[in-house]
């Protein structure tokens, strides 16, 4: 039963804003709480806004602070709000952490467009996270992926198997 649930927002294009008079993206507050507040989730969460970067800009160093965070958590549910670009990368390096459930999630558009996939990979993100053993998991595409078996494949904007 999921009692309390730790999300870590690292960036990405889920959180981007789109401003129109510079034709520029910016990456603002994370907008998985507001999703869920609207979805009126029936569990307590907390938000940890670790860092606010696209993935591509994340270094070794970023992911180790992640992983810190992960590690510090009390929590044993835990989703990671993140760029879909490094998400495996990340993910690779969360493994072996025990006792806690971790599942990354992102969206391949923003979450403020209406259009986006955000809304769907998060509820999959809350549904894995309650139901799969302790691990990493990514949350993508209506599927739950093993990070060491996926990848993104850009020219298709999916995440698949490989």
């Amino acid at each position: 039963m999921l009692e309390k649930l730790l999300i870590i927002s690292t960036g990405g294009t889920i959180d981007k804003l789109y401003f129109d008079d510079k034709s520029d993206y910016q990456i603002g507050e994370p907008q998985i709480g507001e999703t869920l507040k609207q979805m009126g989730v029936g569990f307590e969460f907390e938000i940890d806004s670790l860092m606010r970067k696209d993935s591509l800009h994340l270094t070794e160093k970023d992911r180790i602070m992640i992983r810190e965070a992960v590690v510090r958590s009390t929590a044993r549910h835990i989703i990671i709000t993140h760029g879909t670009d490094t998400m495996v990368e990340t993910a690779q390096e969360l493994k072996n952490i025990p006792g806690k459930t971790i599942v990354l999630t992102g969206a391949l558009n923003p979450a403020r467009f209406r259009d986006s996939d955000a809304v769907f990979n998060i509820g999959c993100a809350v549904g894995a996270v309650q139901g799969l053993p302790e691990g990493v998991w990514i949350a993508m595409n209506g599927r739950i992926w093993d990070p060491s078996h996926v990848r993104k494949n850009s020219a298709k904007n999916r995440f698949e198997a490989c």
